[in-house]
């Protein structure tokens, strides 16, 4: 556990890939069903105008030079990482069948990468992609990041997530059965949400074949339509202090295989509105990993699966 209380991501990549790993944020110029009317047309509540994928290269660029940009950043940083294509933006399993296999195979084919993470939506995963997500599993590190963020039916209504748990719990194991891993984002300070709320997506989480999971932060970015209610008044986001008590919690009461890929996460500086503390990342993690530590924390402490 690299000397945490935890399996963290960093570990894991080097199990994986045995050496420094780095993911590269690309835009593949894919929209998503909850913005091209299919099921909506203003995204999640929380979603910002770039479809969550502020931190990812230009989609005006090719796959190919997005990613020699991204290798670029990280130049200086590490001598010969692997790299993983991250597809982060919007809904990176929402086109035709053949468009999605020519940008992923460009993305595999650059010097350098090693594996392919594409983040969708569980509503957006027909045969014929599983059938591609499958191939691609067979001859590359392929992970698919889907967002459940809550296991609450009401919160996933107000937050407009677009589909019920049923159809997040049957793409998990469509996955599964085609042997695909499987990372799971699940949101912290919901609006309406507390610890118990939060704990009960997490025992939803250890009851499904996954493989890891990312904890994100509730973000207020001002091109977001969480942004009026926040201004309104009518959400009060989360202290350091409670996001901190929480992450504690998931790691307790989340399964010991599971992969742990993120613990917070980056909003993008000129469009957040609240927590402005999350700007400090360091300063969070290392609050976390000393909030662990006094605690006695460790990761499935409290996990009981009947």
């Amino acid at each position: 556990m690299e000397n945490k209380p935890y399996r963290s991501l960093n570990a894991y990549y080097r199990e994986v890939f045995g050496r420094k790993t780095a993911k590269i944020s690309l835009d593949g110029g894919f929209t998503c069903p909850n913005r091209d009317g299919k099921c909506g047309t203003r995204g999640c509540l929380f979603c910002s105008a770039g479809g969550s994928g502020d931190f990812a290269e230009n989609a005006a660029l090719s796959i190919t030079e997005q990613i020699e940009n991204g290798k670029a950043q990280t130049a200086d940083k590490w001598k010969d990482p692997a790299y993983v294509a991250y597809f982060q933006a919007f809904t990176n399993t929402y086109a035709p069948v053949e468009e999605l296999r020519r940008k992923y195979e460009e993305a595999l084919a650059c010097d350098g990468v090693e594996g392919i993470s594409i983040a969708t939506r569980a509503d957006c995963l027909p045969e014929d992609v599983l059938d591609l997500l499958e191939e691609l599993n067979g001859k590359t590190k392929l992970w698919v990041e889907l967002g459940l963020q809550t296991a609450d039916e009401t919160s996933a209504e107000y937050i407009r997530r677009g589909y019920p748990l049923s159809v997040f719990e049957k793409a998990v194991n469509d996955l599964a059965e085609r042997h695909i891993p499987v990372i799971v984002h699940v949101i912290l300070g919901l609006p309406g949400e507390n610890r118990e709320t939060l704990l009960h997506t997490i025992d939803c989480v250890n009851r499904l074949p996954i493989q890891g999971i990312k904890l994100q932060l509730l973000h207020v970015l001002s091109d977001s339509d969480l942004a009026e209610i926040y201004e309104a008044g009518e959400y009060i986001p989360l202290t350091k202090e409670e996001y901190i008590a929480l992450v504690g919690d998931c790691i307790a009461h989340l399964r010991e295989d599971i992969i742990i890929h993120r613990l917070t996460g980056d909003g993008d500086k000129n469009t957040l509105l609240a927590p402005l503390w999350s700007l400090r990342k360091r300063d969070v993690l290392n609050s976390i990993h000393k909030y662990l530590k006094e605690n006695g924390i460790r990761q499935g402490m409290y996990c009981k699966i009947d």
